[in-house]
């Protein structure tokens, strides 16, 4: 991410406009783009200064207090897919989007993953192993 411009340059972009030069001739003279120029003022004229907002930050989880207690429970009880717990989440209440609950659940390390070998795979204990394809399939017709 870059850094904002100095607070000097700012105001004398500022200083430049309200001594009556248009944003656009202001900002080729200072050498800025000219939707730069435009923003700092809009910026004058909303907060009176043309110091730069907070840049980065924090930003808390979505999924916290009861409904972290509440999403952690449900996927201890059953199955679960993770759009399927974004439309439950949105039926109690809380509106959260399909990354945040991914977040969630990888955070707990509830994740749940299959075992490339299931049950598919192996021979049942009570019959006779499942006879190959080859055998099964007819010969082909020309």
């Amino acid at each position: 991410m870059g850094k904002p411009y100095s607070l000097d340059l700012r105001k004398r972009v500022a200083a430049a406009v309200e001594g009556g030069m248009s944003r656009n001739r202001a900002a080729k003279q200072f050498g800025v783009a000219i939707s730069t120029a435009i923003g700092w003022m809009q910026r004058v004229e909303e907060t009176g200064s043309v110091e730069p907002g907070q840049m980065g930050g924090h930003k808390p989880k979505a999924i916290s207090g009861d409904h972290a207690v509440w999403l952690s429970q449900r996927i201890k009880d059953g199955d679960f897919t993770i759009r399927g717990l974004v439309a439950e989440l949105g039926g109690r209440g809380l509106k959260v989007d399909y990354l945040s609950v991914w977040d969630f659940v990888h955070a707990e390390r509830l994740s749940f993953k299959k075992k490339r070998g299931g049950w598919r795979t192996r021979s049942s204990r009570r019959g006779a192993t499942a006879p190959p394809v080859d055998k099964i399939s007819r010969p082909r017709r020309s």
